[in-house]
């Protein structure tokens, strides 16, 4: 089970930080993923990050304001917002595992993956 946390409401230019653990698993096994789902939009992935760390996918609209960080000693996979816009307000999900193609290119969900129950982030003045 892939549990989110550290969701809420910001104003523009604030930060935030998502946290997804994983309880019931001994590890988390593969690449990790947020992503995020708007009203009335569909699904995107936000970042992801390998296995082993050394691989980290971000979409564009969030490249140099997010970062992904991840403890597996904890099973914990943090997302850190930084610059929120009211553009970013969604839910946001954790998955596991999912693939990160191409070196980075894009991240996508694998379909017997695993979801978290989602976090709901707000930009709002």
């Amino acid at each position: 089970e892939l549990v989110e946390s550290g969701g809420g409401q910001v104003q523009p230019g604030g930060s935030l930080r998502l946290s997804c653990e994983a309880f019931g698993l001994t590890s988390v096994v593969g690449a990790i993923g947020w992503f995020r789902q708007a009203p009335g939009k569909a699904r995107e992935a936000v970042s992801c990050v390998s296995d082993s760390g050394d691989t980290t996918y971000y979409a564009r609209s969030v490249l140099g304001r997010f970062g992904i960080s991840v403890a597996r000693e904890k099973n914990t996979v943090d997302l850190q917002m930084n610059s929120l816009n009211p553009e970013d307000t969604a839910v946001y999900y954790c998955a596991a595992p999912v693939s990160i193609l191409s070196g980075g290119i894009s991240c996508v969900p694998i379909p017997s993956g695993s979801w978290g129950q989602g976090t709901q982030v707000t930009v709002s003045s």
